[in-house]
């Protein structure tokens, strides 16, 4: 009967994946049905915890992000959880032995967001390997399972896809996070009068690391190419509407994707991949 308590755990996980983002779901798909499961595992857990720090403010937030850490390990150690999202992360952790390194530098940044409004240069690095890096990584484990010296070989790719998808977030939810929650991650940088001089440096940033990643995508296993690459067109198309953009537009509403063109990048994706032309 375990097991249908494992499969319950993960289709909650999936619950969250679909209710929260159609765009990672849609990627998450066109994985190799093995990978999917497991992605999505993390995925609720990285979710609930963002929930956690930008969304209860009627709570005691870092008494619940306290909890929710502690049960986490809790569950890894365990091996169970009657928490259905932490049930399922860790069968993932379990399986593919990801680092609890990993793990603490995410919550790291989550206990960042309670208290830290305004980043430096080294702070924001930090801030962004443990709330993005980690999570590349983590998905790389997946992706490579038990073949290490691929994992060795296209960690920086993975870690540079993460910061790159966290940096367009950034930009994308300015106007959220300046105004509800008076964050500014950019280091340097005065949301006050967001100029282009100030959105031509963010973005030289964000386009080195899509840069970095694109050459790692290449290398994947054909069972997570496809979807990655979905993923990554996604974002790259989000971030190119955003270049677009005047810095005066951003600080005033949330710049999106239409469904339609979301649903174009994944035909077009698919026949790239059907002739092999991905590269």
């Amino acid at each position: 009967m375990i097991e249908i308590f494992h499969q319950v755990s993960e289709s909650c996980s999936k619950i969250v994946a679909e209710s929260y983002s159609s765009s990672f779901s849609a990627a998450i798909r066109l994985l190799h049905k093995d990978l999917r499961a497991p992605i999505r595992n993390i995925y609720g857990f990285v979710r609930f915890a963002d929930e956690i720090v930008d969304t209860f403010h009627e709570h005691d937030k870092a008494a619940l992000l306290q909890q929710f850490k502690l049960e986490t390990y809790d569950a890894i150690e365990k091996h169970i959880s009657l928490n259905p999202i932490l049930h399922s992360f860790q069968l993932t952790v379990n399986e593919y032995d990801i680092e609890h390194s990993l793990i603490d530098a995410f919550f790291h940044s989550m206990e960042l967001d309670l208290t830290k409004k305004v980043y430096n240069k080294e702070e924001y690095e930090d801030y962004i390997f443990g709330s993005a890096e980690v999570v590349g990584l983590m998905c790389l484990k997946i992706f490579c399972k038990a073949d290490n010296a691929k994992f060795e070989q296209l960690k920086a790719p993975a870690k540079a896809l993460g910061a790159a998808f966290q940096k367009v977030n950034f930009l994308r939810d300015a106007k959220a996070d300046f105004q509800n929650l008076s964050r500014v991650y950019f280091p340097a940088c005065d949301l006050h009068h967001f100029s282009e001089v100030d959105k031509k440096i963010i973005e030289a940033d964000i386009q080195e690391d899509f840069d970095k990643a694109y050459k790692g995508i290449l290398q994947l296993p054909v069972s997570a190419r496809l979807g990655v690459y979905v993923a990554y067109k996604y974002y790259y198309s989000l971030f190119k509407k955003i270049k677009r953009t005047k810095p005066s537009v951003i600080m005033q509403k949330r710049i999106r994707i239409p469904d339609y063109y979301k649903a174009l990048i994944v035909l077009k994706a698919g026949v790239k991949n059907r002739f092999r032309m991905i590269g």
